[in-house]
């Protein structure tokens, strides 16, 4: 393909390892208060969804189980999420270098709260190789799989959507990317990932899928 004239990356799963730590903690949570999920069910459905949303279709799951979750679940399981991230986040293995490769403007695009998200990228080390194009999807209306945060992150970059790459672990973000009019590429890369994730990303319409950092470095030099 053409080289794209701006690349936008997902931060959770894509950038940091924390995926994995939350989904961790979610399901076993939820078990503990009889909520059951399969798992590749569970990560396809929620993965990449904004806080609100995630907590909404939540609810909905959980009484279609015939079950209910206690007024305080949603504090529990941020601070249970957030302790663990706290004590176990890292940056996805060759992050780093591979962002250092791309030639072209970059932003991060993501479900995660503003504060989240600066406080993972800064765990990191990779803030500073996006900042002040670090956009959370406090900032806009929908989160994924609506477009609203890949278009805000376009905008701010002043490149046409139809012009940018964005890369992606999720369903949703896939489905954001294509309907922000972006080429989407899976990537998994992060240790949540796994065959099934590849072949829900080619589905929801990644055009590849890179299996990790290596991979993506290789694509960003030949894009340079």
């Amino acid at each position: 393909m053409t080289p794209p004239a701006a690349i936008i990356f997902d931060c959770d799963g894509v950038l940091v390892d924390s995926e994995i730590i939350a989904l961790d903690a979610e399901l076993t949570l939820l078990a503990q208060h009889g909520v059951r999920f399969d798992p590749i069910a569970y990560r396809r459905r929620f993965l990449g969804t904004a806080e609100a949303a995630f907590f909404a279709m939540l609810a909905e799951d959980v009484a279609a189980q015939g079950r209910t979750l206690p007024p305080t679940f949603r504090d529990e399981l941020k601070a249970r999420v957030r302790a663990e991230i706290d004590a176990r986040l890292a940056a996805v293995p060759g992050a780093a270098a591979a962002i250092a490769a791309v030639a072209q403007p970059k932003a991060v695009a993501s479900s995660s709260t503003a504060a989240g998200l600066e406080r993972k990228l800064k765990r990191t080390a990779l803030w500073d190789a996006f900042a002040p194009h670090v956009y959370s999807a406090d900032l806009v209306a929908h989160g994924k799989p609506a477009p609203d945060i890949f278009l805000h992150a376009a905008a701010a970059l002043a490149i046409a959507p139809g012009a940018c790459v964005a890369l992606e672990d999720s369903v949703n973000g896939v489905l954001a990317a294509r309907a922000a009019g972006m080429t989407a590429y899976g990537f998994i890369g992060g240790a949540h990932c796994d065959e099934a994730a590849a072949d829900a990303l080619r589905e929801a319409g990644a055009v590849d899928v890179l299996a990790d950092w290596a991979e993506a470095e290789a694509l960003f030099c030949q894009w340079r």
